[in-house]
This record gives structure tokens, sequence and C-alpha cells, in this order.
């Protein structure tokens, strides 16, 4: 297994005493785990992950227009993903390209643009947005900058929540919750808690090699995985199975009060002049009747699909009340793809986060959605320069 340019060597499994002490895990960091551990966090491409980024496995020339206003390039350097995009698409004619990493802006081609967590108070719910500039009018942009890097920050520090609900006495009710719920046995637990213990540890050390981007909660899992291949008697897929538990129990925990607004995140965005796009709508409802100011909503992506016909019509028939016609609603779609997906070994990512490419949105061109977007007056043409035009 690799990550970054780092190979992680598979190497003998370590005798099966299971000795899963939690002194032990601290005290004995050894070159491999440290090894495992800085190849997972590198942000090095070898050349062989770097081939894996220009070649994807298959190419769209027919497809005449890409839109792209929500995807996360991660570390992957943008030239490569150009490369990928040219050979994916040779006959676009048209694009709008702007990435949107998590709670931090990144600029391409002219555009610049995040995917921003905040926090809506009228239903107390953390939400997230898609904002997109000119790039020219965040070239300052302290504020806004200023904000993105407080939740980066913020987001980041979740996956300390996370360690400690595997490890400290405050977190035992949910590490046993999370038990329950997957069928772990005491084996497992401790396997889980050991290795938690281990990272812990040596993320304290290597503070100074630790990129910013690779400090979440992936970490933890994708650590512990490769230790479990390394361990005779524990199933590697069930000790995500028990770490994706216990995350999602942090996850409904974590406190929202540190995060901004989205009032507060939606009145900077238009102070500079940008654009607001709400992603995920279906998993965030009540969002639809907030009568935030944005510019409009995604009504599919491949996590969010199974309501696009009727995000479509919801779309078109506030759009007939509004009195301000030059600022419709525009209906988006969003392919939500992680770059880094790409230079993972084969068998370690989903094959539906595999399968994501940027400016790859298959729901436009089926039948029944092809219905809805001409009852709703709307294409993918038609929102590129309707939404460049906004941005200009």
């Amino acid at each position: 297994m690799s990550s970054g340019s780092l190979t992680i060597k598979a190497s003998p499994p370590v005798e099966a005493s299971h000795d899963f002490n939690l002194e032990r895990a601290v005290g004995d960091i050894s070159e491999l785990d440290i090894e495992t551990y800085l190849g997972i966090v590198s942000t090095e491409l070898s050349p062989e992950q770097e081939q894996q980024v220009i070649n994807p496995p298959q190419t769209y020339p027919k497809q005449k227009r890409v839109m792209a206003v929500h995807w996360h390039p991660e570390w992957i350097p943008f030239d490569l993903i150009s490369t990928r995009i040219n050979v994916m698409y040779p006959g676009r004619d048209e694009e709008l390209i702007i990435p949107t990493q998590h709670n931090q802006l990144l600029t391409w081609d002219g555009y610049s643009g995040a995917e921003i967590d905040c926090y809506a108070s009228g239903f107390r719910r953390k939400v997230q947005l898609l904002i997109h500039f000119k790039a020219e009018n965040v070239a300052e942009a302290h504020v806004l900058k200023s904000m993105l890097s407080h939740t980066f920050r913020y987001r980041s520090s979740q996956l300390f929540d996370f360690m400690g609900a595997i490890l400290d006495p405050a977190g035992e009710a949910d590490l046993d919750q999370a038990v329950q719920e997957t069928g772990a046995n005491q084996l497992l637990v401790d396997f889980v808690r050991f290795y938690t213990a281990k990272l812990r540890k040596i993320m304290d050390q290597q503070e100074a090699n630790t990129p910013d981007i690779m400090i979440k909660n992936k970490l933890l899992m994708e650590f512990v995985q490769v230790q479990a291949q390394r361990h005779p008697g524990v199933n590697p897929a069930r000790a995500v199975l028990l770490l994706k538990a216990v995350k999602k129990i942090v996850k409904r925990k974590f406190s929202l009060e540190y995060f901004f607004r989205a009032s507060e995140v939606i009145e900077e965005v238009r102070s500079l002049g940008g654009g607001i796009v709400i992603p995920h709508p279906e998993q965030f409802w009540p969002i639809l009747l907030a009568n935030y100011d944005v510019d409009g909503y995604e009504v599919w992506n491949p996590q969010s699909r199974e309501y696009t016909e009727f995000l479509i019509k919801a779309l078109s028939e506030q759009n007939k009340d509004y009195s301000r016609t030059d600022r419709q609603l525009l209906i988006f779609m969003g392919d939500d793809t992680h770059m880094s997906a790409k230079i993972k070994p084969p068998g370690t990512v989903e094959p539906a986060k595999l399968e994501r490419e940027i400016g790859l949105q298959p729901a436009w061109d089926e039948l029944a959605i092809r219905k809805s977007l001409s009852l709703a007056d709307s294409s993918r043409a038609k929102v590129i320069r309707s939404y460049r035009e906004r941005l200009a």
C-alpha cells in the first residue's frame, strides 16, 4: 500500500502474541511504524502515481462542455490534473472549472474556490457552502482567508476527538456503543486501541513532518488498516468498520459553536463579488427553506442523487416566484471528486469513489432528468454561461 511517493512495504506478519498493552504501544515505536506513518502522510508522488493521475481509465470525446465547481485537488499537482482533464475531454469547447478544497482557497485558470463548513443556526446543523470567485477578487481577502484558516484548523481537531473517543476514559461510552453496533470482539478492540495510541504518539513526534492537509479522520483509518494487514487474526475490514462507527458518533457530537455562521460566510463572500452554491441539499433539507442569498443548489452528485428531479422542480417553482429575474436560482451538479483516490493502491478505495471524475456528471444526459431540466429552462451550457457572468 502506498500514499504519496513512499511505498509501505509488505512486511512479514508480526508474531501472533496479540500483546496489545497500551504502555507498549507508546513505548515501542519501531522504524517500521515511523516509515508507515510517513508513507501515509507524504504528499510527494512516485512516477507510477503520476502516471495514474494523467492516464484516466476512460475518456469522453463527445462531451463538449465541462462544468466542475465541486471537486477536491487535495495534494495532487494542478499540472497533472490538467493533463488528465485534457485526456478525458479532448473535444470540449466550453468549460468552467473551479477547485473547492475543504476550507482552503485554491486557484485554477483565473478562478478561486473552496468548500467551507459553517453553522446554520436556524436549524442547528453544520452545512457546507461552495464559494467561487474571480481570482483577482480574492488576491487579498484577508478576512475570508482568516475564516477559512480557522475553519480548517477546527475541522482538523476532530481527528484528536476521534482518537480520544478510543483511548480516553471520557470516550468509553462512545467506544462501547460502536462495539455494540459492529459486534467487534475484544481482540479487535484491543488492536484498534493499541494502534490508535501508537498513532497519537507518532503524530506528536513527527509534527514537523506532517502536512496540515493530512490531519484528518482518514489518517487513523489508513494507519490502522495498514497495521491490520500485518497481524494474523485481525481482519482489516472489521477494524475499519469499528473505526467508522466511532467516527460517526464523534462527528455527531462535534461542537458546532466554533464554526462561522452560514450568514456570516455568505455576507463575506458577497462583499468580494463571489458566488455561492449549496452542495448536498438532500442531506440538509431545511436549507431549501432558509432563503439564503445563494446562486443555486446542487441537485445531483454521486452522494446525493435520489431526489434530483424533485429538486429541479423545487428550484424551478422558486424561480417562478422571484421578482428579481436576474438572480434566478441556478441548477448545479457536482462530481465531488477527491483526486487522492486516483493514486491509492487497487482495492483500498471504494469503487463508487474511484469512479468519480472532474466534470463527469452523467445526470445531465439522462432522459428523465433532461425532461425536468427542459421544463426548468436549464442546461449545463446555460449554467456555465450564467455563473461565469455572475463571477465576472
